[in-house]
């Protein structure tokens, strides 16, 4: 073995291979870390887009007093529009390691807005009953809060039952925005009503997992 006098430290030190004359230095390797997510990117940017839609959704939705044959397709394009760009940002933020603190932040607001704008529309035209609305805004609101209260203890992910409430939601709005009558509206009422139910099981739900966060249980991974 070859060792070399410290100087500086006064012992003696292993030299390793690479103090020996015609070897090379190995290098160390080093762990890679991860490249940072641009904030900057196709995800985020269908997030914003869907928040910038709903302004023009409202104003679509009250043109001409709303209920105007021509601007109520508008609106009810806009808002599948801005629906669909609410699945497919979450994809690919998944799929291709997109997720950034504000997608994490912006995805949910640009969610409740477009919802809560399309469901006080409605009520605002007659063509909601109020309650509903309350209902569903009052559980958004409520479920917002509570997530507050528990950020530090733990996060409950979103699950099955959350999903299909929004999408029943969204499908049931779709439907009630166009100008149709007879089976069309009945059939969006219905829907709603469908709606209304999985809004309220879904909200309760998470009252039971935040609790159980809160009290040191083991947290969920079945809400909204």
């Amino acid at each position: 073995m070859t060792v070399q006098r410290d100087e500086l430290e006064g012992h003696w030190t292993d030299a390793g291979p690479a103090a020996r004359p015609g070897f090379a230095p190995v290098p160390r390797p080093e762990a890679a870390e991860p490249p940072a997510v641009p904030l900057l990117n196709i995800a985020n940017v269908l997030t914003v887009l869907r928040i910038l839609i709903v302004p023009l959704f409202l104003l679509a939705l009250f043109a001409h007093g709303g209920h105007d044959t021509e601007w109520r397709w508008i609106a009810a394009g806009l808002f599948g529009v801005a629906a669909i760009t609410d699945r497919i940002d979450g994809q690919l933020a998944r799929k291709y390691g997109l997720v950034t603190d504000f997608g994490k932040l912006a995805d949910p607001i640009a969610d409740k807005a477009l919802i809560g704008a399309a469901l006080v529309g409605l009520s605002m035209l007659h063509d909601l009953p109020w309650w509903i609305t309350i209902v569903i805004v009052a559980r958004e609101l409520g479920v917002t809060l509570l997530r507050l209260a528990v950020v530090r203890r733990g996060v409950i992910p979103a699950g099955r039952g959350g999903k299909l409430k929004t999408l029943v939601q969204s499908v049931a709005i779709a439907v009630l925005l166009l100008p149709l009558s007879g089976g069309f509206a009945s059939a969006g009422m219905g829907l709603m009503y469908v709606a209304v139910v999985l809004t309220v099981v879904t909200g309760l739900d998470y009252v039971v997992q935040a609790a159980r966060l809160w009290f040191g249980s083991p947290g969920g991974s079945r809400a909204a």
